[in-house]
């Protein structure tokens, strides 16, 4: 997932997409943006009373008229309240509104990625888009957006009124704003690439930290902590560098800031001052008030600056997510075929198919499957067998040649339509953190319990579960750690059944399992095969004797083809020395 920074300090297109996430949420978000008007003309308003208060009222120790202008002020500060609580809340709830939004669309997308999407894009840099960067994105609203108005509403309010009480203490309180205003541009244009670098590494270091996590066994069974502990220390040292960067440029800029605002202000002090020395208009309250006018001034921009980081840093990661939305990686869904029932009939013709391109995994297939057939199909590692199940699946796109149910090519069904008639039991069995009977039901709300007890009981691994505690409300944690590997084939196995498929597809179901185990799943792939197509992939042929029919394939191709009995009666042949060899060292163990 390569990324890199688009070059600009503010990237409109990705802003105005942004935008267009609060189409749908107008009255929440014109609430947040009215309050940041009002709030606007408030501020201005104390620095204007006090200014009257201090020459008209202080000055001349009129306490009547002073304790009405302090309740208006105070009148005014309860406004300023009201509206920032009002702008607050609205502009958070509008952005967390909008990132729910923007989860759901990049992870509805993500479910509808091809296989070779993930063989090819770290899970951690795909956990880091929905879950921290989105988040990064409701700070883009909250702090960004609506402050940035905010201030600017403020700014611009305060110099006009400036200009309107004494536009030369105002030129003269102007006079550093170009080169502060300068030093901030420059600050936003270099703070942008390490941000990009700073979620970079984010990236990077959740993917190291998942992956490591995820096979740990592995990392301890072959020693490799010290190894893993000093990449970790390597991956770590460049985030913290990443973050010292921006580090730098803030304590670069921030200082300047300060002196600049304290500059300003000085020579409000220096030239109202002066004014007030030489007898001229200027009163005492004049200086106080536009000392607090160059506050509301000058802070806002040292500020902006922060603000305008936290809009660049939801801009780039807005720019990150809407890579993975605006990805074209799916298989395409919209077949005009459903397959309500699928009779069974399964036909592979001069398929090709290559992961990589240029590098064939399938070399011009064909074979065919009849209704209510056990085809086995094996071969060395790598011999292209795995492959065909998760083309069957529309996993992948095949390079040329056809695939078809029923006549029918696979890529004319309806996907979802398709994958309900197929089930597949993988080598790799995968569980989620959950108890037995969602694992085995996925949460399909059409399977109840007693249909799912009846289909254990067939296939003899209700007692097993009753065993358990808690039999099928039994919590297996992730990746179903409180099940042995044979444990866990035969909750896939069953979970293939009870979805009623009429295609039944084993990839090496019986590979990683006990002698016991395999007794349970063979006497239950000899109940569920009958009358229903079914693909079996083996290591062990053993397990394949009564298939209607072998495909022996070797490098993509298939080499031999028949029974078990007719394959053997082949001098030399393929399937003849792999199951003699198989024999031999069963025999020797």
């Amino acid at each position: 997932m390569a990324e890199k920074v688009s070059g600009k300090a503010f990237d409109v297109k990705i802003f105005t997409r942004l935008m267009s996430f609060a189409k749908r949420y107008k009255l929440m978000f014109t609430i947040a943006a009215t309050s940041t008007i009002l709030l606007a003309i408030f501020s201005v308003l104390r620095p204007l009373i006090f200014i009257d208060v201090v020459d008209q009222y202080i000055v001349k120790k009129d306490q009547n008229q002073l304790l009405n202008y302090v309740l208006i002020m105070l009148g005014i500060l309860i406004g300023e309240v009201l509206l920032q609580f009002l702008f607050i809340y609205f502009a958070n709830w509008v952005g967390q509104h909008i990132i729910k939004d923007m989860r759901v669309k990049a992870f509805d997308r993500i479910l509808s990625f091809k296989m070779s999407y993930f063989d090819t894009n770290s899970v951690g840099r795909l956990v880091t888009r929905v879950v921290s960067d989105i988040e990064t994105i409701a700070a883009f609203f909250s702090n960004g957006v609506f402050t940035i108005v905010s201030d600017i509403l403020k700014m611009l309010a305060v110099i006009l009124v400036m200009f309107y009480k004494n536009w030369q203490l105002t030129l003269i309180t102007l006079t550093v704003l170009p080169v502060l205003i300068y030093a901030t541009k420059i600050f936003q244009v270099a703070i942008k690439a390490t941000f990009q670098e700073v979620r970079n590494q984010v990236a990077n270091l959740n993917g190291f930290v998942q992956e490591r996590v995820t096979g740990m066994k592995i990392v301890q069974l072959f020693n490799r902590e010290k190894i893993e502990y000093e990449n970790f220390v390597g991956i770590n040292d460049k985030h913290k560098k990443a973050h010292v960067k921006t580090v730098w440029y803030y304590s670069i800029f921030f200082p300047i800031a300060e002196i600049l605002s304290s500059i300003g202000i000085g020579l409000i002090v220096w030239y109202g001052g002066k004014q007030i020395v030489s007898g001229m208009v200027v009163g005492p309250g004049a200086i106080f008030g536009f000392i607090m006018f160059a506050q509301m001034l000058f802070r806002p921009l040292r500020q902006i600056a922060d603000k305008f980081n936290q809009l660049q840093m939801g801009i780039v990661s807005g720019e990150r997510v809407f890579k993975v939305i605006d990805t074209e990686s799916f298989i395409s869904k919209e077949g005009t075929h459903k397959a309500t029932q699928i009779y069974g009939d399964i036909s592979f013709e001069n398929v090709r198919f290559s992961y990589v391109e240029n590098e064939e995994v399938l070399k011009g297939i064909s074979f065919d499957v009849k209704k209510g057939q056990t085809v086995a199909i094996v071969g060395a590692t790598g011999a292209g067998k795995s492959t065909i199940i998760n083309l069957i699946n529309r996993f992948y796109e095949i390079d040329s040649g056809t695939i078809s149910v029923d006549g029918v090519a696979v890529n004319e069904y309806d996907l979802k339509s398709l994958r309900n008639e197929i089930a597949v039991v993988l080598q790799d069995v995968f569980l989620f953190s959950d108890t037995i009977y969602n694992n085995i039901t996925l949460k399909n709300p059409d399977i109840s319990m007693e249909e799912v007890q009846e289909a254990a009981k067939k296939i003899g691994i209700h007692d097993f579960i009753m065993s358990l505690p808690n039999d099928y409300h039994y919590n297996v944690k992730e990746r179903g750690a409180m099940l042995s590997s044979g444990q866990r084939q035969l909750i896939a196995f069953l979970r293939a059944y009870v979805s009623k498929p009429s295609i039944l597809i084993l990839d090496e179901a019986t590979s990683s399992v006990d002698s016991y185990a395999e007794q349970m799943i063979q006497y239950a792939i000899d109940t569920i095969t009958e009358d229903r197509t079914s693909i079996v992939i083996a290591h062990r042929l053993a397990t394949i004797k009564k298939a209607d029919k072998i495909i022996v394939m070797d490098k993509g191709e298939i080499v031999e083809e028949g029974s078990h009995k007719e394959l053997l009666k082949k001098k030399d042949g393929y399937y003849k020395n792999l199951y003699d060899k198989q024999f031999s060292l069963e025999l020797a163990s």
